[in-house]
Parts: C-alpha cells; sequence; structure tokens
C-alpha cells in the first residue's frame, strides 16, 4: 500500500493508470497474491484506486498533490532536510541558530544597504516599477563578468543571467537539463537542499564520499560508469557543509573523467567571496562547455535582496532566458540595483574585509569552545562560516539536536547532509551562529540526555 501510495504522490502513476495485475504485483513484490488481494481491496475502500470489473485496478480521481518529502527514501521527519530550514527560517527571536547557514544579520553591511536603498529612491519610474529584461540588469552583469575574470572565468556579460537567488539557478538549471528519472550526481556529505531540489525534479541521485581535497576521484569515476549520471552539482571553493576547498589535482582528474563521461558540472560558487585564498574553479580550469557556473549573494550582503546569476555558454543562455520568461517573466530591477550600488561604491569589499578577520576569530574560538565538549572538527577549513564535527564516540547527532531544540537551540545534525546515512555522529556548526554561550551550555545536556 505504501509502494502504491508513493508512486501517485510522486506522479508515477497519475489518475487513469492501471495497476499491475494482482499475480504480477505478487511477483514484483515477492509477497503472496493473498497480500496483494488485501492490498488493493484497502486502497479501493480509501478511494485511492478503483476496481474495474473484468479489467483490472486503476487510479483513481484526481492524482495527489506531489509531496516532496515523499520522493526518496523515507526520512526521520524530526531531523530531515526541511526541518531544519523551517526550523531556522520560523524561528522565534530568542532562538539560537548554529545549525542555520547564515550570519546573524549584525553581521551584515546594514549601513551599506540603507545608503543604497536612499539611493534607489531617487531612481527613475522605470527602476522602481518596470519590469527588468529577462537577462538582468547590464551594470552588475557586466560587474559580475569582471568579478569572475580575478578567477580566471572568461565570461562576456551577455553569458550572464541574473536569477532571484543561488537557489532558483540551480532549478531553472535542472529544468533546463534534466528530466524525470534522469541521474543526478552530489557529494556526500553536501548542502541539504541539492536533495531536496532534485528530489521536486524526481531525478535519480546518486552520491560519492567527499574528502578534504575534493570528491573521492576512485569512486567518482566508478559512479560515473556504473550510474551514467546526466549531471553533477558541487561546491569547489569553500564546501558546504565540510569547508574543504577542491585541490588543484582533484579538479584535473575530475574535469577528465566529465568529459570521457559527458558529465555536465554545476559549480555553486555561493561562498566565494569568503575565501581568503581561492581555490580552483572547475569553470576556469574546463571552460564553460560542460561547467556552469552560479553564485549569489544571499550569505554575504542580505538574503533579502534576492539576486542570484548563471554564468555559462551563449548558446545555453539564450535557451535560459526562454525558460525564464516562461517561469518568471522576468527580472525584478530592484534587488540587483541595489546588489549594484552596494557592489561598486567600495564598502562591500571593507566589509568583505573586516568579516574574512572577524570569521577567523570566531573560527577559532568555537573550536575551542566545542573541545572542551569533545567536539572537534574533521578538517581545519582555510575559511567561511562552518566546522564540520564529529560529536564524541557513542553521541547521536540526531537525538542531540531532537533534545536541543527543546532549550531552544537549532542543530543540524550530520545525515540531513548525507545521502548515504553516513554521517550519524557528525554536525555541522555554523560559528558566526555560535556566539552565546548558553549553545554550549545546551549542546552539553543534549549530548548526555
Amino acid at each position: 500500500m505504501a509502494t502504491i501510495r508513493d508512486r501517485i504522490a510522486t506522479r508515477n502513476l497519475v489518475s487513469g493508470d492501471k495497476l499491475p495485475s494482482i499475480r504480477s504485483c505478487a511477483r514484483q513484490m515477492a509477497v503472496s497474491n493473498s497480500t496483494v488481494v488485501e492490498a488493493y481491496d484497502r486502497l479501493v475502500a480509501e478511494g485511492i484506486i478503483q476496481s474495474r470489473r473484468g479489467s483490472g485496478f486503476y487510479v483513481a480521481g484526481h492524482t495527489a498533490p506531489l509531496s516532496i518529502a515523499q520522493i526518496g527514501p523515507k526520512l526521520d521527519r524530526a531531523i530531515d532536510p526541511f526541518w531544519v530550514s523551517r526550523q531556522s527560517l520560523d524561528a522565534r527571536p530568542d532562538m539560537l541558530k548554529p545549525g542555520c547557514g547564515w550570519l546573524p544579520p549584525d553581521w551584515m553591511p546594514e549601513q551599506s544597504i540603507r545608503r543604497a536603498l536612499r539611493t534607489l529612491a531617487r531612481a527613475s519610474d522605470d527602476v522602481l516599477v518596470e519590469y527588468g529584461t529577462p537577462l538582468g540588469l547590464a551594470p552588475l552583469r557586466q560587474l559580475l563578468s569582471r568579478r569572475l575574470a580575478g578567477y580566471g572565468i572568461m565570461a562576456e556579460p551577455d553569458q550572464v543571467l541574473l536569477t532571484e537567488s543561488g537557489t532558483q539557478a540551480i532549478d531553472m538549471l535542472c529544468r533546463f537539463l534534466i528530466g524525470p528519472g534522469d541521474t543526478v550526481l552530489i557529494d556526500d556529505p553536501c548542502y541539504f537542499n541539492f536533495c531536496a531540489l532534485l528530489r521536486a525534479h524526481r531525478a535519480n541521485i546518486v552520491s560519492v564520499p567527499f574528502g578534504p581535497n575534493g570528491p573521492d576521484i576512485d569512486a567518482f569515476a566508478n559512479v560515473l560508469a556504473t550510474h551514467k549520471p546526466r549531471l553533477y552539482i558541487t561546491n569547489s571553493g569553500l564546501h558546504n557543509p565540510t569547508g574543504a576547498s577542491l585541490s588543484p589535482q582533484t579538479a584535473h582528474k575530475l574535469l577528465n573523467l566529465a568529459e570521457q563521461h559527458d558529465l555536465i558540472i554545476i559549480e555553486d560558487d555561493i561562498f566565494a567571496d569568503f575565501e581568503t585564498t581561492p581555490a580552483p574553479r572547475l569553470t576556469a580550469l574546463g571552460g564553460m562547455e560542460r561547467v556552469i557556473h552560479i553564485g549569489s549573494f544571499s550569505k554575504t550582503l542580505s538574503a533579502s535582496m534576492r539576486c542570484g546569476y548563471i554564468a555559462t555558454r551563449p548558446d545555453w543562455i539564450d535557451q535560459l532566458i526562454d525558460l525564464k520568461v516562461a517561469t518568471g517573466f522576468s527580472s525584478s530591477n530592484l534587488a540587483p540595483e541595489l546588489v549594484h550600488t552596494v557592489l561598486k561604491d567600495g564598502t562591500y569589499r571593507k566589509h568583505m574585509d573586516g568579516l574574512r578577520d572577524r570569521l577567523s576569530r570566531t573560527m577559532t574560538q568555537t573550536a575551542n569552545n566545542l573541545a572542551s565538549l569533545g567536539i572537534h572538527p574533521v578538517l581545519a577549513p582555510k575559511a567561511g562560516i562552518f566546522l564540520w564535527c564529529a560529536l564524541p564516540d557513542g553521541i547521536d547527532a540526531a537525538q542531540t539536536a531532537r533534545n536541543a531544540l527543546a532549550d531552544g537551540v537549532v542543530l543540524a545534525p550530520g545525515n540531513v547532509f548525507s545521502m548515504s546515512q553516513s554521517a550519524g555522529n557528525l554536525m555541522r556548526f555554523n560559528v558566526a551562529q555560535c556566539q552565546h554561550p548558553k549553545i554550549f551550555e545546551v549542546l552539553e545536556r543534549a549530548m548526555r540526555s
């Protein structure tokens, strides 16, 4: 019954589709005919399927709404990726969020944003009330083109498409590049919303272990040969959640394998501006024939000014513009104008210089506080906001997160980042959100409970 419900929820079966015969279903599921009869009878009673005399069983009525949470393996709903995101986004003002993925408000350049808003209040009417072009604000695309060149990525302004966020950029690219059932490769661990988004696109998700220098190349080659994925999504700068950086050797081997197996790569570079020493960029090393570069400013400037971008080859940009018109019609003018105003006045560079220094100090302080509880980083990241840590032996991260939530602290246990569910004693900590001493008091109690 659960299998059939899942197939209907994920639209593998839709209204009017015929179900396998009783004997066929029994063979497929390795159960007796009587078990299938019982299951079908109960589903008929619930109105989920219909029995047509002499014909068989069919999906009834309207197709159930898509439930992303039901796609793929069942996870513990108490601590799945949606739970982490919702608890962080919906948290009361008094809750602490060391498990979230963004900076506290007082770490952001508030005064620069206010100045930009005052400037925009005097802008022409078309900025305030008109649709933007589908490609996006030209001055910002020109600025992004110059910024990308600093990483060795050669993208003309017309090869840059603005989006509302990095997440929307990946969503658009999944619409463009894959269909239901296509195989997509991700890191293990990886940013948990990659999995959620790919399930929404009904992709077949496979993963490869990710270590201090990038993905395990032998495992990567084996996955490509065995599963033949269409797409690979990764961070090559500061990796989420591990904080690792891609090494040049791993990058070259990865690109060679991608060429051999006709693999397309989405390089999510949302944490680029946190780096002190830039890691190799796959887009710079391999060009844009099969590597797509995306980014946004939600982590360093403002999550309220939703503005991301896609940089890719010209023929794909043209098709992505059509897709953007079909799904979102055009770009906003306000958010890109705000981002452009802040970036060009010089205050953003000064903000990031200070922010990197502050994060470096905070990283050391947080690591010391965690060490006093027996919690240690798996690796020492070169920069960024995350520590990927191992809890003391025998401590379950998921149960610790449940216990901490009751005390008003939102944590991010390891298995929400792991497709293989192999990170049960690991946890991601956002060092910028770990400044309150209550966090470590709650964490110590939560591990003991």
